[in-house]
């Protein structure tokens, strides 16, 4: 197999790994009743400390850092990990998750944009054509057609539009510093600064309300371990073998396959137009597939 095909199959999978976080975050925020902002800060700090403790043995050879890429790893954190979390959930929040996630989703354009102007990735009329497809087919998978989804207002699309950049800028922060790092060291960076960063920004109170319970935490932290540390290095490792533009564009099998897991496990009705969806964004993949 080749590294090309293997970076393909790796995006691929923290694509489906990333589909569960809607059951995840469900059973998070309707069952136990947390606060959207504190399930996204243990999403992130348990990934981190979990991925921390398999790192120790290396010791500094899988934290050390040169002082030139500080920059890049504080914006990572900050505008890749901690921002990117918080403006999702909030975009959820506001304007509801049909119109979130086609903002979110924008972030393919974004990614093929600043690839094409500061990694010298080309933008092929493959590529523009995938965008295209693949911008139709969220648009039928979230049904954000229907005027009854669209509750719009000046934070929530602010927030959501933040959140398909935010997106995009994870695609290239990551791409960008897994050229000089381990993957794993790029993903232990983001997950356990910016869950400390998630936590600083809320009251104390909602940051300990999960260490009482003991089924909350271990909900989060299968979370945290499953769809956060498990895709995230899937798709850190895939993105060193797979143009950035294209890994974005893969990972939009997201949406078709949290459709398919909120129809298994919370019983929601798929409607036809949104199975024509999904099949617009599978021939947006089959597109991009290695040569």
């Amino acid at each position: 197999m080749s590294r090309t095909t293997l970076g393909y199959l790796l995006v691929t999978l923290a694509a489906l790994l990333w589909a569960t976080l809607g059951v995840f975050y469900t059973v998070a925020v309707h069952s136990f009743g947390l606060h959207p902002l504190t399930v996204v800060a243990y999403r992130a700090l348990l990934g981190g400390l979990a991925l921390g403790v398999v790192l120790l043995p290396q010791r500094s050879s899988a934290f050390s850092l040169r002082r030139d890429h500080l920059g890049l790893f504080l914006a990572y954190v900050v505008f890749g990990i901690a921002l990117f979390y918080a403006a999702y959930v909030y975009a959820v929040a506001l304007i509801g998750v049909a119109v979130a996630a086609v903002l979110l989703y924008t972030a393919p354009a974004w990614v093929a944009l600043i690839a094409s102007l500061f990694l010298h990735e080309p933008l092929t009329r493959r590529v523009v054509l995938s965008l295209v497809l693949t911008w139709i087919g969220v648009v039928l998978v979230a049904r954000a057609y229907d005027p009854a989804q669209v509750r719009l207002n000046a934070w929530g699309l602010a927030a959501g539009v933040l959140s398909g950049f935010t997106y995009g800028l994870y695609s290239i922060f990551q791409k960008i510093a897994v050229r000089y790092y381990r993957p794993w060291t790029v993903q232990w960076y983001g997950l356990f600064f910016g869950g400390w960063l998630l936590v600083f920004v809320q009251p104390r109170e909602a940051v300990l309300t999960p260490l009482h319970r003991p089924e909350v935490y271990l909900w989060l932290l299968a979370m945290a371990l499953g769809p956060t540390l498990g895709g995230g290095l899937a798709y850190t490792i895939g993105v060193q073998w797979v143009p950035v533009s294209v890994a974005s564009i893969v990972a939009t099998l997201e949406p078709v396959a949290a459709a398919f897991f909120g129809y298994v496990f919370l019983h929601e009705h798929l409607h036809p137009v949104q199975w024509l969806g999904g099949a617009f964004i599978l021939l947006a993949v089959w597109l991009l597939r290695p040569r």
